[in-house]
């Protein structure tokens, strides 16, 4: 993959390796920084800096003022930065249109995704509560609902890391269509192409989504068609895969062989699919013997499946499921 080909992703700077946090240090993470950063451009940026906040600066934390949640400083609540941390992400919206995932800083009061810590403003003796969202973080995920957004610190989860990256490669796929003018066509074969991606994820939603697509030539607003359809889409696949689900993928697949493999091959399926199901082996190796077996016995329609290829090997992301 050439660097011209890489897909953005919009990050906290500090994350890189950016000496901007509010002591002058940085969070560099390595596996951001020396893995994922061989296949994406990222993005980078600071809020707080954006937001006219010097490096050192005094700390700030949320509180919970008149119904919503503010960035204060801790030692003076009277300095509130909430406005400046809007207005910054306002003047940065132009170049989040292209970013197809975003990777943010846990627990911080500017970008934390989840469980931030929302303090009292007249209780001081009392414990914060983990409900709050960073001020940035919350304006993102307003303006961008559909966006894939991750913080660091859950992508040590196999699961929850995979699930991430697949999400920004579908949906690098989908904004790339939109640039060259969504067209039903295109819908139909996009669907194809996740069809299993989708029934792994959530059947409802799958077998939905494909009596949607069965009605594009029908439509009188393709475009209503399309927003709803991607809606629908990245819902689903928020949703985590079980090795069940996976396993009944595999199933589903493996009935494609049903005419070209013997006997002997198809027990051998069966039984790696097994294993896998009940946690012996990652999902790499049915897959890896699946995609074995479609290489001797080709399936034009399972060859287009990015389930079978939903993200460069290189990244070993199914190694850990």
């Amino acid at each position: 993959m050439q660097h011209d080909e890489k897909i953005k992703i919009g990050i906290s700077s500090c994350l890189l390796g950016q000496a901007v946090r509010f002591d002058g240090g940085h969070k560099r993470d390595g596996y951001i920084t020396g893995t994922l950063g061989l296949y994406f451009d990222f993005v980078p940026l600071c809020p707080e800096i954006g937001a006219g906040l010097g490096v050192p600066r005094p700390t700030m934390h949320l509180v919970r003022k008149d119904g919503r949640l503010r960035a204060v400083n801790v030692k003076d609540t009277s300095i509130d930065h909430t406005e400046a941390l809007e207005h910054y992400f306002n003047q940065v919206q132009t170049p989040l249109q292209v970013v197809s995932g975003y990777i943010l800083k846990k627990n911080s009061p500017s970008c934390g995704m989840e469980r931030v810590k929302v303090y009292s403003v007249l209780k001081h003796n009392v414990p914060p509560e983990r409900d709050g969202v960073g001020i940035f973080a919350h304006a993102l995920r307003e303006q961008f609902p559909l966006l894939p957004i991750e913080e660091e610190g859950r992508l040590c989860d196999p699961v929850l890391r995979e699930n991430f990256i697949q999400r920004v490669f579908i949906y690098h796929r989908w904004q790339q269509l939109q640039v060259a003018g969504l067209k039903p066509g295109d819908l139909v074969d996009f669907h194809a192409d996740h069809k299993y991606i989708l029934m792994a994820h959530d059947q409802d939603i799958a077998r939905e989504l494909g009596q949607m697509v069965a009605q594009v030539g029908t439509v009188t607003d393709f475009s209503v068609l399309a927003t709803h359809y991607l809606r629908l889409l990245m819902t689903a696949l928020e949703k985590r895969v079980t090795r069940g689900q996976h396993a009944n993928v595999l199933m589903h697949l493996m009935g494609y062989l049903k005419g070209g493999i013997d006997a002997a091959d198809r027990q051998e399926m069966l039984d790696t699919i097994h294993q896998y199901r009940h946690g012996y082996v990652p999902l790499v190796v049915p897959i890896t013997l699946l995609k074995h077996h479609f290489r001797r016995h080709p399936q034009p329609y399972i060859e287009r499946q990015h389930y079978l290829n939903p993200h460069p090997r290189e990244l070993m992301l199914r190694n850990q499921l």
